[in-house]
């Protein structure tokens, strides 16, 4: 309540907050809603998340003024389960994390072997653990990797909840490393695993490219529409395919290089001034 009522008394022309917009927010408010990954996979959230969002999302997008969020597949999504959000919902697509920056190779190399103690040739993936994460399908697909593929899975991140199949002789938990050390992950990185369910944009994707580690993900929710023609993208969920998959992308030196361009290009073509000015655009709308 405090916010939305410093608002109103400071004389704001927008009040823009993400998810659960007040009702105090009058006319002028504006709601960021990322994705309704709660909508299309109710499994994946603990009752309590799930009842708060399914209750105060579609109540917020009903008082917005504009609802902003970060993908087109997002934006379909929104309008399909929340009808008030019709018309009314602006894309602004987001861009590579600035603190993830590439560096050479060999020094990544060097940087995750002294600090992590990871030396052998790995792949990565990256996230929360959690069920739309689906982190267990990457663990699956690198345990079926042959012996003269000796890559192991590196997974990056924080401890969530649900079944967390983060065990096995190929896995290496990094914990949640700052974005010096996760710089080098992605550039030391034989090639980054996006197996999520369900995602409204997916930034490790770009994260991924601006480091020149080449992607192979899912088709889950926006993944394929950020990542366009520069990742290997899986339409198929079964480990045993993702083990084909990899096995082919690692063994393939021609086609990793033309990964690795065509990802540095794809991130350049994702800027947050862009977004920034597409989001003032919005503030300039609802506050004339």
């Amino acid at each position: 309540m405090a916010f939305p009522l410093f608002a109103r008394r400071a004389g704001a022309s927008v009040v823009h907050t993400q998810y659960n917009l007040s009702p105090l927010a009058g006319r002028r408010g504006v709601t960021t809603i990322h994705d309704v990954s709660f909508f299309i996979g109710p499994e994946w959230f603990q009752h309590r998340d799930l009842f708060l969002l399914r209750r105060f999302m579609p109540a917020s997008a009903r008082r917005a003024a504009k609802v902003i969020t970060v993908s087109e597949t997002s934006r379909r999504e929104i309008e399909e389960f929340i009808p008030a959000a019709r018309g009314k919902t602006v894309v602004t697509p987001l861009a590579a994390t600035p603190g993830i920056v590439p560096i050479p190779r060999s020094d990544a190399k060097q940087r995750v072997e002294s600090e992590l103690g990871l030396a052998e040739p790995f792949l990565l993936t990256v996230g929360t653990r959690w069920p739309r994460k689906n982190m267990a399908l990457a663990i699956e697909a690198v345990a079926g990797l042959p012996p003269e593929v000796p890559h192991v899975l590196a997974v990056s991140g924080k401890p969530g909840w649900g079944e967390e199949l983060v065990r096995g002789p190929r896995v290496r938990l990094t914990g949640y490393v700052t974005q010096e050390v996760l710089s080098a992950l992605y550039c030391a990185a034989s090639l980054y695993l996006a197996p999520s369910r369900h995602e409204g944009f997916g930034l490790p994707i770009l994260d991924a490219f601006q480091c020149g580690c080449p992607v192979l993900c899912s088709s889950g929710g926006a993944l394929p529409e950020v990542a366009g023609d520069a990742a290997h993208v899986m339409a198929s969920w079964s480990p045993a395919d993702w083990t084909s998959a990899i096995r082919e992308i690692l063994g393939d030196s021609g086609k990793l290089d033309a990964m690795r361009l065509k990802g540095l290009e794809r991130a350049r073509q994702f800027d947050w001034l862009e977004t920034a000015r597409k989001t003032m655009m919005v503030y300039n709308e609802v506050g004339s």
